[in-house]
């Protein structure tokens, strides 16, 4: 394949990760950031999970600059399970309008539909009910379920929530596992921050703060204080797009000596830098993954020490 043939059409990548050029175009956005390492790239059809959306019956991705669906039953950005899935998932009767995330997990396919809608038809129901995905949720609500979906983090074994963050491709997690791992190497006591199923957090054998199933802490909301953080000598964190602002300012006046932080936003990334700095931390180490192929996206995994 020398171009996708949905590229320009649909709103889901800004780059056609199958040009030659790919990698130079996009590593125009890491111009302006204190790279210390070469990028690592992730190769495209390895994306266990997508977010569709689907407006009067038509399923697929948004046109790029508009609220049209363009319809999709096949995208080289995913993996081979996914892609096998799609036609049958994008002939359901898709009435109303909403987004379905679609997620290949260890045993099977699961549906997780968000919908203005409250309710599905009876029609939908008859659709789900004689669908392959081993599960299919509606606001929340099952619609099907033949099996508990399961997700594998470094021969861990969690249930699979729906909606519940997830690193949008194996191959990518395993990287920043591995990179995460490498670098808390030496450590006596780590605290995972924003820490969402544990990726991260196992592989550790770290206290997981905002994990499903465990500590549950809105660190937005409400940070680790410095009195929290007396025990850990490191701190990991993978917060969302909005950052890490409220607990960098309490890590900045923390005893804390290393801080890893993976950051899905450059912006914000940048500005809880500054936050870290001011408190005597220094940036070390700061390695890009083209963790979200095709996209602008770069995951950023970055050690600070004091």
């Amino acid at each position: 394949m020398k171009k996708c043939p949905f590229f320009g059409k649909c709103g889901g990548c800004k780059f056609d990760f199958t040009s030659d050029d790919y990698r130079e175009s996009k590593k125009v956005f890491l111009q302006n950031l204190p790279i210390t390492n070469n990028p690592v790239w992730i190769e495209p059809g390895k994306r266990r999970r997508a977010d569709f959306s689907f407006l009067d019956n038509v399923f697929g991705f948004y046109q790029s600059g508009s609220k049209n669906v363009i319809p999709i039953n096949n995208c080289p950005a995913l993996t081979d399970g996914l892609n096998k899935m799609l036609p049958e998932i994008a002939s359901m009767p898709w009435l109303g309008g909403g987004n379905v995330l679609v997620t290949e997990c260890e045993n099977g396919i699961d549906v997780s539909v968000l919908s203005s809608v409250p309710y599905f038809t009876s029609e939908f129901k008859k659709a789900a009910d004689n669908s392959r995905a081993i599960r299919i949720t509606w606001n929340d609500k099952i619609v099907k379920q033949i099996k508990q979906p399961i997700i594998n983090f470094d021969d861990i074994e969690i249930d699979y929530q729906p909606n519940t963050f997830l690193q949008p491709s194996k191959p990518g997690e395993e990287v920043l596992r591995k990179l995460v791992n490498l670098a808390a190497t030496g450590s006596k006591k780590v605290a995972d921050l924003f820490c969402g199923q544990g990726s991260f957090t196992f592989a550790l054998n770290a206290d997981g703060f905002d994990i499903v199933g465990g500590i549950k802490r809105d660190l937005l909301k409400k940070p680790l204080t410095v009195h929290n953080l007396k025990k850990y000598d490191c701190v990991v964190m993978d917060p969302p797009r909005a950052g890490a602002m409220a607990q960098c300012k309490e890590l900045a006046k923390s005893d804390v000596k290393k801080i890893i932080y993976v950051s899905c936003n450059p912006e914000t990334f940048m500005r809880d830098k500054a936050i870290l700095e001011q408190g005597g931390f220094k940036l070390v180490e700061l390695t890009p993954v083209d963790q979200f192929v095709g996209s602008a996206h770069w995951e950023l995994v970055s050690i600070f020490n004091k």
